[in-house]
């Protein structure tokens, strides 16, 4: 049955995914399903655990190992499940020798979890806070993706008041910068076209490295020393933290694709600052237009949050308004929901009907702002990067369907012939 990697969350998960498949393949495992958890939200642990269920009742046979964030913050909870076998936490999961074990009991009498003697059969998770290091995985590509990640930085220093991420992913560390190039040249040898640099808190690589290079001074170098890498991505990225590097490769450099994803979270000053970021509405609409002068084709997402505590109908509005004022155009909508030992959870709650309410009106604002935005390609030709299935993204990640049949992973210059509110639709 070989190795089943199901995967939950975010992008630096996809290339963790990517990892533990390789290295438990090549350990030798068989009928083995891996479930990369993610803890962002309590729906995201919920659909987890749901999953974790629905496979043991179509495998019975299999072994069932469960990792990620969800598991490296309630390891007794995903232990206690008796669909599962074995819970490894997130930094365990990239170590290759655990997966040529079947219970890892050298690194068990490190870590003496404490939950009791049955369930500590089962789990092998350390203390995230004492890891330090980050070496990129070395991945020739991407199984099932056109595009490929390279975990540039992973854990995260800051303590938003709403976040569990830092206790599921550490403090901020960095891999090194010719690690990093290396990873680039193997996978575009490879013949992967699009790379995507990713990480928790992105824009705060370097910090920890020798110098403190800045995200800006990693982008250029990868760049100038992958010169045949056709298209480079960032996950996403902090308007606090943007660089003048940074902003030069935006400006100048045509390989660095034209979208910025922004953790902006709220539009409302005070609800920002209840939520300990960094930013202002203002500077993150100055962000936006600064980007949009420095590369007017650049294009938005973001990342916002509603129904936080103590948010009223006017906080929410000001984040309505961030759709128009910063020009965004892909929206990820979360309605809050508490995280037990965050600060956000002692706060006053918005009752969650109207956090939902709140949600699907900031969802309606975003597909309108879509449909705007695609409708402006209607009768231009783009570049698009072919995927499966006859889709595919424009440099600003626009996705394209294709009416006929494509080779997966080209980059084709194609019509765009019409749009559908979601897609844009080409020959």
């Amino acid at each position: 049955m070989g190795v089943d990697v199901v995967t939950f969350g975010c992008r630096l998960n996809i290339h963790e995914s990517e990892a533990i498949k390789r290295a438990a393949e090549d350990a030798g495992r068989d009928n083995l399903i891996v479930v990369n958890t993610c803890a962002v939200t309590a729906e995201a642990t919920r659909q987890a655990r749901q999953s974790i269920r629905r496979l043991r009742r179509d495998r019975p046979d299999a072994t069932i190992v469960v990792t990620g964030c969800a598991a490296q913050i309630e390891p007794a909870r995903f232990a206690a499940m008796p669909e599962v076998d074995r819970v490894l936490g997130n930094h365990e999961k990239m170590n290759a020798e655990v997966w040529r074990a079947d219970r890892a009991e050298t690194m068990r009498a490190e870590i003496t979890p404490a939950f009791g003697v049955d369930l500590a059969e089962k789990v092998v998770v350390g203390d995230i806070m004492t890891v330090r290091d980050t070496a990129p995985f070395m991945l020739d590509g991407f199984d099932k993706h056109t595009r490929a990640f390279i975990k540039a930085q992973d854990g995260c220093d800051h303590r938003c008041t709403f976040c569990v991420i830092p206790f599921g992913r550490g403090n901020s560390r960095s891999a090194p910068m010719g690690a990093i190039v290396a990873q680039a040249r193997r996978l575009v040898a490879s013949g992967v076209k699009e790379i995507v640099l990713t990480g928790v808190d992105l824009t705060s690589w370097g910090t920890d490295l020798p110098g403190g290079p800045k995200l800006g001074t990693l982008v250029a170098q990868v760049l100038k020393h992958v010169p045949e890498l056709p298209r480079l991505r960032l996950s996403s990225i902090d308007v606090a933290e943007l660089d003048s590097a940074l902003l030069d490769a935006y400006a100048n450099e045509p390989r660095l694709m034209p979208y910025a994803h922004l953790s902006l979270q709220a539009g409302d000053d005070l609800i920002l600052k209840r939520m300990k970021r960094r930013h202002s509405r203002a500077q993150a609409i100055e962000a936006c237009a600064k980007l949009r002068d420095l590369r007017p084709d650049i294009v938005f997402g973001a990342d916002i949050i509603t129904g936080f505590p103590t948010e009223t109908e006017e906080h929410f509005a000001r984040s309505l308004d961030l759709v128009e004022e910063c020009g965004l155009t892909w929206l990820h909508i979360f309605p809050y929901s508490p995280r037990g030992g965050t600060p956000a959870a002692r706060m006053p709650q918005t009752p969650r009907d109207i956090a939902k309410e709140r949600a699907r009106r900031l969802i309606a604002r975003g597909d309108a702002a879509r449909k705007r935005h695609l409708a402006r390609f209607v009768g231009s030709h783009q570049r698009v990067l072919t995927e499966a299935n006859g889709m595919g993204r424009t440099e600003d990640f626009s996705l394209v369907k294709f009416t006929a049949a494509r080779p997966r992973g080209e980059i084709v210059y194609t019509r765009i012939e019409a749009e559908d509110g979601e897609t844009l639709l080409a020959a």
